[in-house]
This record gives C-alpha cells, structure tokens and sequence, in this order.
C-alpha cells in the first residue's frame, strides 16, 4: 500500500499528464472506503501579478495502487481571493 505523500504526488503527476496543466499544491487528502480523496490546486491562467493566476481546484480518486478512478474540477479562484471557509 502507498503512503499518503505517495498517493499525493501520484495525483500531481497523473493531473497535470491528463490536464497539461502545472500542479500548484495538494491542499487535502483522506482515505475512504472507495480509496484514496485528494484534493489538487492547479494553474489554469498563469497572470502577473501572480496574486491574479487562475486556480482550480481538482477533486480526485485514487485506488490503493495510486490509480486514477476519477477526477473532476470543482472549483475556480484567483490565487489571492480569500474563501469564507479560509477568513
């Protein structure tokens, strides 16, 4: 079984293959009962200043064996808005 920060850079790497889009950071990961919950932040519009870069967030699933069962984009922001459930 992979570890966790395996499970996290295996979701990058398969992401950014599938989306041809850079990786920015992994901002949650849990393991359920169908596998492995991770959450990617991903560079949709790169601007200056960076505080303006289009981000999205990625929902993805991955089995036991670091496998992609499925992903979906689940939200856009700029990188230097501030969430409700962040202020």
């Amino acid at each position: 079984m992979m570890t966790g920060s395996e499970i996290a850079q295996r979701a990058k790497e398969q992401l950014a293959r599938l989306t041809g889009l850079k990786p920015d950071t992994v901002s949650a990961l849990s393991k359920a009962e169908e596998g492995w919950h991770v959450s990617v932040d991903l560079i949709e519009l790169k601007r200056i200043p960076e505080a303006t870069d289009v981000l999205a967030t990625y929902e993805v699933v991955l089995d036991d064996a670091g496998n992609m069962i499925r992903y979906e984009r689940t939200k856009r922001y700029y990188r230097g808005q501030v969430t409700e459930k962040e202020a």
